[in-house]
């Protein structure tokens, strides 16, 4: 695939840049950085994402970084002081924002050959994202580890065929790549797909490095990258535990460019995918004003296919939500989250997100065995949802079972790190704290929670309390205040009201730290 911008090509397989007919000479290093750029030229590419890509993660001097990024620019007739076609993003990094065409690369013309058999024809592309695991690379030099290296690549399929949002490639297809060197869009044309998953597993005595890459085809760029060290003692729980990191952190990254497909589209041509992913990007957000975006979406999604579980399933979801934060009348988010819920499960039963809003639904009305009957089936479809793990262990919590609460809360946390909903699973860890009085670790994690999320209302809540019966005045005034900035319809009768807490010992003691703070 080559690479047309004003009036230079940029050719990756033959390693050049010509404009016109003049070929421009290039430093290896400077030649990745500019393909690099041109092939992430959708999104901002920070420093650590060059120092990843172009010094494999070696740490180089900001001077070196400099040199070489103005060396690209001094290539394609730019400056520092124009930023025509290479821009730098104050604080963020630098992106390439010329026009790009992409053009297939001329081959030179081969001698027929009766004996050939035809190249296959690319295969259409589904109606869902459609993705591909290849076969993950042993590096150990030991033929014995490939068993390890294909079980996390057949893992990896086989969770990722759990999530009903997406057409996974089969381990039959995919694995007919093993041990060849392929061209990715050889790959997603033979296959049918536009994401490709790849990576390397590396043994070394007890220990165990697996690298793993999300590759959008189509646009040539790096959705996400990882590495993973752990200590080998147990086989198979490494490879769980791998893989479900693996999974959980890859979900995102898809609906993040599904979205940003959707957002190319005009507003009168999406379709009911286009405007559920449209609706993700804000439900992700976590504020009030992206959830009734998120929910308008959704609406929308509904009407043209009002069997669209996965719209159905959501919309329930973010009704609960909101309620849960304070932001909407709770009874009238579970009459609408009841009936999504129910449509979601009738329209498809086996979509973790239909039994996610029927969990939250079930909570909230003080269902509690059915709540929890309910997230334990949206995470045996899907073991990597770390927000229905988070929930789940929101119910725990609301049924007096910290430590098991707590676990959850701390699972879903390890399962994505960087999810945007990570201060809301550490208010649940804070809130399971506090449950088994541990005031100090309550504190600490809600106050963890609010440095990520200021504005989140449950860390108020769970801080408030915290510091009510810790004693720490001064901290548990400042905390309400922020509280009732946050959330000014709070009370102690909100509390009782619209928190399901099942024992009547654990209500009382959550009441007694506001009371303390100074709610009434």
């Amino acid at each position: 695939m080559t690479f047309r911008f004003e009036d230079f090509l940029l050719d990756p397989e033959r390693r050049e840049l010509r404009r016109a007919d003049a070929l421009i000479a290039l430093e290896p290093q400077v030649f990745d950085l500019l393909l690099f750029l041109v092939r992430n030229r959708e999104r901002v590419v920070t420093r650590d994402n060059l120092l990843d890509a172009i010094w494999n993660g070696r740490v180089v001097s900001e001077s070196t970084l400099t040199s070489r990024i103005n060396a690209a620019r001094r290539a394609v007739g730019d400056s520092g002081d124009e930023q025509r076609l290479i821009r730098t993003i104050a604080r963020k990094g630098v992106r390439f924002v010329a026009d790009v065409a992409e053009l297939s690369s001329a081959a030179p013309p081969a001698a027929p050959d009766k004996q050939a058999a035809p190249p296959p024809a690319g295969l259409p592309l589904p109606d869902r994202p459609a993705i591909a695991v290849l076969p993950f690379t042993n590096m150990s030099g030991e033929a014995e580890q490939d068993y390890f290296s294909d079980g996390i690549s057949e893992d990896i399929i086989t969770t990722l065929s759990k999530l009903r949002w997406f057409f996974v490639i089969a381990r039959n297809s995919s694995f007919i790549y093993k041990g060849r060197t392929v061209h990715l869009r050889q790959v997603a044309e033979e296959l049918g797909v536009r994401y490709v998953v790849e990576g390397s597993v590396r043994k070394d005595g007890h220990r165990v490095r697996i690298t793993a890459q999300l590759n959008d085809v189509a646009t040539g760029s790096h959705l996400w990258a990882e590495r993973y060290d752990r200590e080998l003692a147990d086989v198979f729980a490494v490879q769980d535990e791998i893989t479900e990191a693996i999974v959980a952190a890859i979900e995102p990254q898809l609906y993040a460019a599904e979205n940003f497909r959707a957002q190319r589209k005009p507003p009168d041509s999406m379709d009911a995918w286009d405007l559920v992913m449209r609706a993700l990007s804000h439900y992700w957000r976590v504020t009030r004003q992206d959830h009734i975006v998120a929910q308008a979406l959704l609406e929308k999604a509904i009407s043209l296919d009002s069997n669209y579980g996965k719209a159905l399933g959501l919309l329930g979801t973010s009704y609960m939500f909101t309620a849960h934060m304070g932001w909407m009348d709770m009874a009238a988010a579970l009459s609408l989250a009841e009936g999504a819920a129910r449509a979601a499960i009738r329209a498809d039963d086996e979509d973790a997100w239909a039994h996610n809003a029927m969990g939250h639904v079930h909570l909230f009305a003080r269902r509690f065995e059915h709540s929890l009957a309910e997230f334990e089936a949206a995470l045996r479809l899907n073991p990597s949802f770390a927000l229905a793990q988070g929930y789940h262990g929101l119910a725990l919590s609301y049924c007096g079972r910290w430590q098991d609460a707590d676990e959850a809360a701390r699972r879903a946390i390890r399962l994505s790190p960087r999810d945007p909903y990570a201060p809301v699973y550490l208010g649940i860890a804070a809130y399971a704290r506090f449950l088994g009085s541990d005031y100090v670790e309550a504190i600490r994690l809600a106050q963890e929670a609010l440095r990520q999320r200021s504005d989140f209302v449950g860390a108020h809540r769970v801080l408030t309390a915290a510091a009510g019966m810790a004693g720490q005045t001064e901290m548990a005034d400042a905390a309400l205040k922020e509280l009732r900035r946050a959330q000014p319809n709070i009370s102690l009768a909100w509390i009782v009201e619209f928190m399901p807490i099942m024992l009547a010992p654990d209500r009382d003691r959550y009441l007694e730290g506001f009371r303390r703070a100074g709610l009434t």
